[in-house]
């Protein structure tokens, strides 16, 4: 039986992902590597993409929420798995006991990791995060000694295993950036306070995809990778993806729906932002903001029809947006298949392209595509 033809559709390319792991390896040969597969692997499928990475020799998983984690766990998922964002009664007792190593930024947190671990009769993995400058999660400098020794005693009554010391980048995007010896200069302060008080972490890691590709004094035991490992380049000062040796994994793809003539002057989508200038032809697209195709795209976004890149006519809308083909409508026929990002490599447009047009960043296009579009899985 024929499988019936998809509107939509995002294929994820899992030996891109292989290796994208094998080439930040290669980037950081001292360290181990995290493949942070959290918002569903930016979109392209946390368990699929979970076992890719670790395939290809990830020897971490990163979440940002304990259920991302907890879900990789129920799913079969074996080895280090870490995750960070925590609020207050979450569930420790359940992180504890599926052996995830937690993050620390407050004392509150330890407090309730302590009380999971009491509850189970097991020692909780956790892992102190410093705030070094980035103003986000993590422990100031000022609260620093406070925790480190609440965390050293917890660890001597038997309740807590301190098994990392970490931090995270604000600016590791922008090379140069004078945020970032400044950083990494607090974070070996921090670091040495915590070892001299009696911490004796497993790994230590500051370094994000940036600070993999370009940093290489800031990879210490273990190098954190998220968007580069699904092959798109995390920021343009940076290079492309292949200038990086990256290939993007994901490619969004849609059917066209109608292809048909229209006269001069006539208007296209929501408030006719888009006006013919003579007689032309009309491609549409079943996608929209619905399916993560940014609105903020309208009118600029481009796409791959009938062997051109073009750029979206007029506004997104929540299910479909248009194409102007511009003389060229005996090229495409309605079923014919338009992407609307993937790898520049084969002449496609790709997700930082979006990034520009919708005015954001390339995590932001890629994260953003729903969950109403099927994943469809090469090299599985």
């Amino acid at each position: 039986m024929n499988e019936t033809p998809m509107r939509v559709y995002a294929e994820i390319d899992l030996d891109a992902v292989r290796a994208n792991v094998r080439a930040l390896r290669e980037r950081a040969p001292r360290a181990e590597v995290m493949a942070v597969v959290k918002a569903d692997a930016y979109g392209h499928g946390a368990l699929a993409c979970a076992r890719a990475a670790r395939q290809a020799g990830a020897t971490w998983l990163g979440t940002a929420t304990p259920d991302e984690a907890l879900a990789l766990r129920a799913a079969g998922v074996e080895g280090r798995i870490m995750c960070w964002l925590w609020t207050p009664g979450g569930p420790w007792r359940e992180a504890v006991e599926a052996d995830i190593d937690v993050s620390v930024s407050g004392m509150w947190a330890l407090e309730e990791v302590r009380e999971a671990a009491r509850a189970t009769g097991r020692t909780a993995r956790v892992q102190l995060k410093a705030d070094t400058g980035l103003g986000r999660n993590g422990c100031q400098p000022a609260d620093w000694e406070e925790l480190v020794t609440a965390a050293v005693a917890a660890q001597t009554e038997g309740t807590v295993n301190v098994t990392g010391v970490w931090s995270h980048f604000a600016c590791a995007d922008e090379p140069g950036h004078p945020s970032i010896q400044l950083q990494l200069a607090a974070f070996r302060d921090m670091l040495a306070y915590a070892e001299k008080e009696g911490v004796e972490p497993e790994v230590r890691h500051i370094a994000n995809s940036p600070a993999t590709l370009t940093l290489p004094e800031s990879h210490f035991d273990l190098v954190r990778c998220g968007l580069a490992v699904y092959g798109v380049s995390p920021a343009p000062e940076l290079g492309t993806s292949a200038e990086l040796g990256l290939r993007p994994a994901m490619a969004l793809k849609a059917r066209v729906a109608l292809v048909k003539t229209v006269p001069a002057g006539h208007g296209v989508s929501y408030g006719h932002h888009y006006v013919t200038e003579h007689e032309t032809s009309l491609a549409l697209i079943p996608a929209g903001y619905a399916d993560g195709v940014p609105r903020h795209g309208s009118g600029a976004g481009p796409v791959l029809v009938g062997g051109k890149v073009r750029t979206v006519a007029g506004r997104v809308a929540m299910d479909q947006f248009v194409v102007d083909l511009d003389g060229d409508g005996d090229l495409v026929r309605v079923g014919d298949e338009a992407v609307v990002f993937g790898d520049a490599e084969r002449g496609e447009p790709t997700a930082e392209d979006w990034a520009q047009a919708a005015h954001t960043i390339a995590y932001e296009i890629v994260t953003r595509i729903g969950g109403r579009v099927p994943r469809v899985y090469l090299g599985g």
